[in-house]
Protein backbone atom coordinates (compact mmCIF):
# COMPACT_ATOMS: atom_id res chain seq x y z
CA UNK A 1 0.00 0.00 0.00
CA UNK A 2 0.81 3.14 -0.75
CA UNK A 3 0.66 7.01 0.15
CA UNK A 4 0.25 9.81 -2.52
CA UNK A 5 -0.54 12.33 0.01
CA UNK A 6 1.02 13.23 3.17
CA UNK A 7 -0.68 14.58 6.50
CA UNK A 8 -0.66 18.04 7.52
CA UNK A 9 0.71 19.13 10.33
CA UNK A 10 1.51 22.65 11.81
CA UNK A 11 5.12 23.49 11.96
CA UNK A 12 5.76 26.72 13.85
CA UNK A 13 10.01 27.33 14.00
CA UNK A 14 11.37 27.53 17.09
CA UNK A 15 14.26 29.48 18.39
CA UNK A 16 15.06 28.19 21.59
CA UNK A 17 17.41 25.25 21.90
CA UNK A 18 18.84 22.57 24.41
CA UNK A 19 17.29 20.19 27.44
CA UNK A 20 15.35 23.08 29.02
CA UNK A 21 13.75 24.13 26.18
CA UNK A 22 12.91 20.82 25.15
CA UNK A 23 11.41 19.88 28.06
CA UNK A 24 9.19 23.07 27.48
CA UNK A 25 7.93 22.42 24.14
CA UNK A 26 7.04 18.35 25.01
CA UNK A 27 5.19 20.10 28.37
CA UNK A 28 3.22 22.12 26.01
CA UNK A 29 2.45 18.68 24.45
CA UNK A 30 4.88 19.54 21.39
CA UNK A 31 7.69 17.63 19.62
CA UNK A 32 10.87 19.50 18.49
CA UNK A 33 12.02 18.56 15.08
CA UNK A 34 14.38 19.01 12.29
CA UNK A 35 13.62 19.53 8.61
CA UNK A 36 17.04 19.41 6.17
CA UNK A 37 17.64 18.53 3.06
CA UNK A 38 18.07 19.42 -0.76
CA UNK A 39 20.69 21.69 0.49
CA UNK A 40 18.59 24.27 2.21
CA UNK A 41 19.94 25.36 5.79
CA UNK A 42 17.99 23.07 8.87
CA UNK A 43 14.43 24.37 9.67
CA UNK A 44 13.51 23.99 13.38
CA UNK A 45 10.48 23.09 14.38
CA UNK A 46 7.96 22.18 16.94
CA UNK A 47 5.29 19.95 15.60
CA UNK A 48 1.86 19.17 17.63
CA UNK A 49 2.48 16.01 20.50
CA UNK A 50 -0.72 13.88 19.38
CA UNK A 51 -0.98 14.53 15.89
CA UNK A 52 3.00 13.71 14.98
CA UNK A 53 2.45 10.36 17.50
CA UNK A 54 0.27 8.92 15.19
CA UNK A 55 2.38 9.79 12.25
CA UNK A 56 5.19 8.48 13.05
CA UNK A 57 3.23 4.65 13.64
CA UNK A 58 3.99 4.26 9.78
CA UNK A 59 7.30 4.15 8.70
CA UNK A 60 8.90 6.75 6.06
CA UNK A 61 5.59 8.54 6.86
CA UNK A 62 5.00 11.98 4.25
CA UNK A 63 4.15 14.70 5.87
CA UNK A 64 2.75 18.08 4.42
CA UNK A 65 4.40 21.05 6.84
CA UNK A 66 1.82 23.69 6.88
CA UNK A 67 4.69 26.30 7.86
CA UNK A 68 3.62 29.84 10.03
CA UNK A 69 5.74 31.92 8.09
CA UNK A 70 3.25 30.52 5.45
CA UNK A 71 3.95 28.26 2.63
CA UNK A 72 4.09 24.50 2.53
CA UNK A 73 6.99 21.96 2.57
CA UNK A 74 6.80 17.98 1.57
CA UNK A 75 9.13 15.75 3.58
CA UNK A 76 9.20 12.40 5.15
CA UNK A 77 10.09 11.24 8.61
CA UNK A 78 13.72 10.03 8.65
CA UNK A 79 14.13 8.97 12.21
CA UNK A 80 12.77 9.08 15.44
CA UNK A 81 14.25 9.62 18.95
CA UNK A 82 12.10 8.17 21.82
CA UNK A 83 12.69 8.35 25.27
CA UNK A 84 14.14 4.30 26.52
CA UNK A 85 12.08 4.37 30.07
CA UNK A 86 8.72 6.86 29.26
CA UNK A 87 8.60 5.95 25.70
CA UNK A 88 7.97 9.45 24.59
CA UNK A 89 8.73 10.82 21.56
CA UNK A 90 11.83 13.28 22.28
CA UNK A 91 12.91 14.53 19.01
CA UNK A 92 11.68 13.98 14.75
CA UNK A 93 14.15 14.23 11.99
CA UNK A 94 12.39 14.85 8.83
CA UNK A 95 13.80 15.34 5.13
CA UNK A 96 12.77 17.74 2.00
CA UNK A 97 11.25 15.87 -0.90
CA UNK A 98 9.92 16.83 -3.72
CA UNK A 99 6.86 15.89 -5.75
CA UNK A 100 8.07 13.22 -8.68
CA UNK A 101 11.37 12.62 -6.96
CA UNK A 102 12.27 8.94 -5.84
CA UNK A 103 14.21 8.53 -2.63
CA UNK A 104 15.55 5.34 -1.32
CA UNK A 105 14.01 4.35 2.19
CA UNK A 106 14.21 0.72 4.42
CA UNK A 107 10.64 -0.32 4.13
CA UNK A 108 9.88 -2.96 6.55
CA UNK A 109 9.08 -6.76 5.66
CA UNK A 110 5.73 -8.97 6.18
CA UNK A 111 4.85 -12.27 5.76
CA UNK A 112 1.39 -13.28 4.53
CA UNK A 113 0.09 -16.93 4.17
CA UNK A 114 0.63 -19.54 5.74
CA UNK A 115 3.62 -22.01 4.85
CA UNK A 116 3.58 -25.53 4.59
CA UNK A 117 2.74 -27.48 7.69
CA UNK A 118 5.52 -28.24 10.27
CA UNK A 119 7.78 -26.11 9.10
CA UNK A 120 9.21 -22.44 10.57
CA UNK A 121 9.08 -19.37 8.75
CA UNK A 122 11.90 -16.97 9.53
CA UNK A 123 12.12 -13.62 7.97
CA UNK A 124 15.60 -12.98 7.94
CA UNK A 125 16.20 -9.23 7.04
CA UNK A 126 13.24 -7.15 8.97
CA UNK A 127 13.51 -4.47 6.21
CA UNK A 128 13.92 -4.04 2.93
CA UNK A 129 16.16 -1.10 0.85
CA UNK A 130 14.15 0.21 -2.32
CA UNK A 131 13.58 2.98 -4.22
CA UNK A 132 10.36 4.73 -5.18
CA UNK A 133 8.36 8.26 -5.59
CA UNK A 134 8.44 10.39 -2.71
CA UNK A 135 4.57 10.51 -2.47
CA UNK A 136 4.13 6.63 -3.32
CA UNK A 137 6.34 5.20 -0.46
CA UNK A 138 5.40 1.39 0.28
CA UNK A 139 4.16 1.56 4.16
CA UNK A 140 5.37 -2.50 4.04
CA UNK A 141 7.00 -5.12 1.54
CA UNK A 142 4.60 -8.48 1.50
CA UNK A 143 6.12 -11.65 1.22
CA UNK A 144 3.51 -14.34 -0.04
CA UNK A 145 4.77 -17.75 1.72
CA UNK A 146 1.63 -19.91 1.29
CA UNK A 147 2.20 -23.37 0.74
CA UNK A 148 6.29 -22.94 0.59
CA UNK A 149 8.21 -25.92 1.97
CA UNK A 150 11.14 -26.49 4.32
CA UNK A 151 14.50 -25.31 2.49
CA UNK A 152 12.96 -22.79 0.67
CA UNK A 153 14.58 -19.49 1.12
CA UNK A 154 13.21 -16.14 -1.02
CA UNK A 155 16.00 -13.47 -2.02
CA UNK A 156 15.49 -9.96 -2.04
CA UNK A 157 15.39 -10.22 -6.01
CA UNK A 158 12.72 -12.60 -5.50
CA UNK A 159 10.29 -10.63 -4.10
CA UNK A 160 7.43 -8.91 -5.70
CA UNK A 161 7.17 -5.30 -5.19
CA UNK A 162 4.65 -2.84 -5.33
CA UNK A 163 3.55 -0.83 -8.78
CA UNK A 164 6.56 1.66 -9.19
CA UNK A 165 9.01 0.58 -6.40
CA UNK A 166 12.51 -0.86 -7.25
CA UNK A 167 14.81 -2.35 -5.30
CA UNK A 168 17.90 -0.72 -4.01
CA UNK A 169 19.71 -3.16 -2.08
CA UNK A 170 21.46 -7.00 -2.83
CA UNK A 171 19.39 -9.26 -5.29
CA UNK A 172 20.85 -12.50 -3.60
CA UNK A 173 20.47 -11.24 0.09
CA UNK A 174 18.03 -13.58 2.11
CA UNK A 175 14.89 -12.21 2.83
CA UNK A 176 12.59 -15.27 4.60
CA UNK A 177 13.65 -18.52 5.13
CA UNK A 178 11.76 -21.43 5.57
CA UNK A 179 13.00 -24.43 7.68
CA UNK A 180 11.40 -27.60 8.82
CA UNK A 181 10.18 -27.15 12.24
CA UNK A 182 11.71 -28.74 15.09
CA UNK A 183 10.47 -32.30 16.71
CA UNK A 184 10.83 -33.06 20.29
CA UNK A 185 13.89 -35.08 20.39
CA UNK A 186 15.87 -31.79 19.11
CA UNK A 187 14.43 -29.81 21.30
CA UNK A 188 15.01 -32.34 24.23
CA UNK A 189 18.68 -32.42 22.76
CA UNK A 190 19.49 -28.54 22.51
CA UNK A 191 18.12 -28.59 26.20
CA UNK A 192 20.46 -31.15 27.35
CA UNK A 193 23.47 -29.09 25.67
CA UNK A 194 22.49 -25.80 27.62
CA UNK A 195 22.21 -27.54 30.61
CA UNK A 196 25.54 -29.28 30.27
CA UNK A 197 27.38 -25.87 28.99
CA UNK A 198 25.37 -24.75 32.08
CA UNK A 199 26.91 -27.25 34.76
CA UNK A 200 23.36 -28.27 35.60
CA UNK A 201 23.75 -31.94 35.97
CA UNK A 202 19.73 -33.63 36.62
CA UNK A 203 19.26 -36.28 39.59
CA UNK A 204 18.89 -39.23 38.46
CA UNK A 205 15.82 -41.02 37.84
CA UNK A 206 14.05 -42.78 40.60
CA UNK A 207 14.54 -46.74 39.33
CA UNK A 208 18.12 -46.05 38.73
CA UNK A 209 18.73 -44.67 42.11
CA UNK A 210 16.91 -47.41 43.82
CA UNK A 211 19.41 -49.96 41.82
CA UNK A 212 22.03 -47.91 42.88
CA UNK A 213 20.77 -48.01 46.86
CA UNK A 214 20.26 -51.58 46.48
CA UNK A 215 24.26 -52.08 45.42
CA UNK A 216 25.03 -50.15 48.12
Amino acid sequence: MAKSTGTQLAAVARTEFGKGAARRIRRAHQIPAVVYGHGQDPLHVTLPGHETMLLVKNPNALVDLQLDGGGTQLAVVKAVQVDPVRREIEHVDLVVVRKGERIEVQVPVRTIGEAAPQTVVSVEAGTLAVTAEATHLPEVIEVDVEGLEAGTLLTAGQLSLPSGVQLAGDPEAGVVNISAAPTAEDLDAELAEAEAEAGIEKDAPEAEASEESSKE
